[in-house]
């Protein structure tokens, strides 16, 4: 089992014209400042992107500025001082072996090799059929034969570099792949991702049976068993690896973590590539405290200097941060999360990843404090009172089969828009959903009447999905609780007219909230909505569905604000709250956390299961707190909490 506490990640992706690589560095220096940072794990390049080594190889090609074994020197010196050591290789990107061996090129379907976007623009990438995968089967091995090194990292092996290459052409054809489309061409790459994947696994493991490995990117399910550990590369500052991507990973990656650690990589700069940039230590120990309170370890990543500049500010802000966080390791390191919710999400990894409605759903219930995890059908479901599934999830055989289960054991459902129909997209497949599946709500924009209880505290009037929906009849049984509204006329143009102001005109007949048993449906893509106008209206509206179902949730509070989030965790005998408030702004094209926010006087309550606490009290001072116990709930008040405060409940 992989166990780390303190890491570090250093990109080292260094031009082929740069004349003076390593020229400064001082690799004593450098590890005995890993050592009074508490670092137990470091990743370091041995290959970067431009298909340059910084080790003695036979089959690759040193930097031809470096002098010396780079690598080597930090291997060794790492090993000495009790610090394990991953290699980074990047297996997708690779300009220097490229120029020298085209035929081992991507080529994309249509034509072009360079690629266009992240990580980098006009770089070649690899084909992972062509002759470079014994190539580079061949540098892990040598590295793995010749130096102390513990593991391996793989980078950039996307399925979005599909390849129509001579060699993936000959097997698509021997397969009965259909090469013009791109939906087969996408499952082939993924198919040679992870052949070669578990070949390098394999080559590994051939020399060192323990080493560790892993495969970065979107194939995580795939990599189950093959994987040692996982890593989250999240970057707040940079939109796609956001505030919106952390959460996502966090409540995912430890369902199917099977005990190894989660390492949550951000980044003490800006962006990819950015060597000038020191963000905020408020900024840096909101992303690794959130990993902390989400089962994850944590990791920095750096750009260390070609030359090998040592930037001693860098190394003093990650001590400061991570002697900081060292402070909770007693309650925290072997700590884990149980949640009684989940939000499924049985897609690929790549969808995973970047799915809107998926990043609304996890925003919305962090905001609602509530505790979930995100599951995959890599995961099992049976610990769960309530599962999610938002706007869009399909239910192919295996989904319908463990919703099956999942309500016979007596658990409910939330569903909303597309989630629930066949693969096809034509009906429902449970014969006891709410609904009956009739095509796209005609309505645009979607309006919605609230009623009932699940409208409670809300405005009386039309409320905006701010997204389109479902049309659906309600099914026998079902109960009917909200219905949509229609507008005067669609929002288009009809040839004369803008139609851009659509009120709404009148209620109609068709659901919008619909219960049956067990299940609620809602016809709207409720979180999609929310990704784009985030109307409170509709987290409410989630709140008041949320309590049909679990109506004493783990925790509560009536003080904390919507951008407090609040984790619980479990070790033995104790129960851990994390509470954090910050709060990120955007500023021009960025998202910027400079400052801890102050709570007064904050309201906590802890849900009892089992036996009662014996006392409460703050970590790490251990300052106890008074407390109070009604209706099944632990209360306590904290006078005050800036930015972080974990608060221990101990039975």
């Amino acid at each position: 089992m992989a166990r780390f506490k303190y890491t570090l990640f250093y990109d080292f992706h260094t031009s082929t014209i740069l004349p003076d690589v390593g020229e400064n560095f001082d690799v004593e220096r450098f590890t005995d400042n890993l050592k009074e940072c508490g670092v137990d794990f470091l990743t370091w390049h041995a290959r970067c992107n431009q298909g340059n080594a910084y080790y003695n190889t036979k089959f690759g090609y040193r930097h031809p500025s470096l002098k010396y074994d780079l690598f080597g020197e930090i291997a060794r010196s790492c090993c000495k001082k009790g610090i394990r050591i991953s290699a980074y290789f990047n297996g997708g990107l690779s300009d220097e072996e490229l120029l020298h061996h085209r035929d081992w090129m991507r080529i994309a379907p249509d034509g072009h090799t360079m690629t266009e976007e992240r990580p980098s623009a006009e770089m070649r990438a690899t084909c992972y059929n062509s002759p470079y995968r014994e190539h580079l089967k061949n540098m892990v091995r040598e590295l793995a034969e010749n130096y102390p090194v513990d593991g391996f990292f793989f980078d950039c092996m996307g399925s979005c570099y599909t390849c129509i290459c001579p060699v993936c052409m000959k097997e698509m054809i021997e397969r009965g792949v259909n090469f013009r489309d791109e939906k087969e061409i996408m499952e082939f790459t993924r198919f040679s991702i992870l052949r070669l994947a578990k070949e390098l696994h394999g080559v590994i493991r051939s020399v060192n049976p323990d080493g560790l490995f892993f495969l970065n990117g979107s194939l995580v399910d795939e990599m189950i068993g093959y994987d040692t550990h996982l890593e989250c590369e999240c970057l707040p500052s940079c939109t796609a690896l956001g505030y919106d991507y952390l959460p996502v990973q966090a409540h995912y990656l430890r369902t199917v973590a099977q005990g190894n650690s989660v390492l949550c990589m951000t980044g003490r700069f800006y962006q990819w590539g950015d060597f000038g940039g020191l963000r905020k230590e408020e900024g840096i120990e909101y992303d690794l405290f959130y990993g902390m309170a989400n089962g994850m370890r944590p990791e920095i990543g750096d750009h260390f200097h070609p030359r090998g500049d040592l930037y001693q500010e860098v190394f003093d802000l990650v001590k400061k941060i991570y002697r900081n966080l060292r402070q909770y390791d007693p309650w925290c390191l072997d700590a884990v999360n149980s949640p009684d919710i989940a939000i499924v999400f049985p897609k690929d990894g790549g969808t995973l990843r970047q799915d809107v409605s998926l990043k609304a759903a996890a925003r919305m219930m962090t905001e609602l404090k509530m505790q979930f995890n995100i599951v995959t059908e890599a995961a099992p479901w049976d610990s769960y009172r309530l599962l999610i599934f938002p706007d869009n999830v399909a239910f192919p055989e295996e989904t319908t089969r463990r919703v099956k289960d999942h309500l016979a054991r007596g658990g409910a459902v939330i569903a909303s828009a597309d989630s629930g129909l066949d693969p096809e997209g034509k009906r429902f497949v449970l014969p006891d959903w709410p609904a009956v599946y009739v095509g796209p709500t005609p309505h645009n924009p979607l309006y919605f009447a609230p009623e009932g209880d699940c409208a409670e505290g809300l405005p009386t009037f039309p409320l905006s999905v701010y997204a389109s929906g479902t049309e659906v009849k309600a099914a026998e049984d079902a109960k009917v609780e909200m219905r949509v509204v229609k507008p005067y006329h669609n929002q288009e143009w009809d040839g004369f007219h803008s139609n851009w102001y659509t009120p709404p005109q009148e209620k109609t007949d068709e659901p919008f909230l619909v219960f049956k048993g067990r299940v609620a449906y809602c016809s709207g893509r409720l979180f999609e909505g929310y990704f784009k106008r985030s109307p409170y209206q509709s987290r409410w509206f989630l709140r008041n569905l949320l309590r049909r179902f679990v109506p004493n949730p783990k925790f509560q509070s009536s003080t904390l604000p919507s951008y407090a989030r609040a984790f619980v965790q479990y070790n033995g005998n104790l129960e851990l709250l994390h509470v954090m408030a910050y709060t990120p702004e955007l500023r021009g094209e960025s998202v910027a956390l400079e400052e801890r926010a102050t709570l007064i006087d904050s309201e906590l309550s802890l849900r009892i299961d089992g036996g009662e606490f014996r006392k409460v009290y703050l970590a790490p001072s251990r300052k106890e707190l008074a407390f109070t116990v009604k209706d099944g709930y632990c209360t306590v008040h904290v006078p005050l909490i800036q930015g972080y405060a974990l608060i221990v409940f101990e039975k």
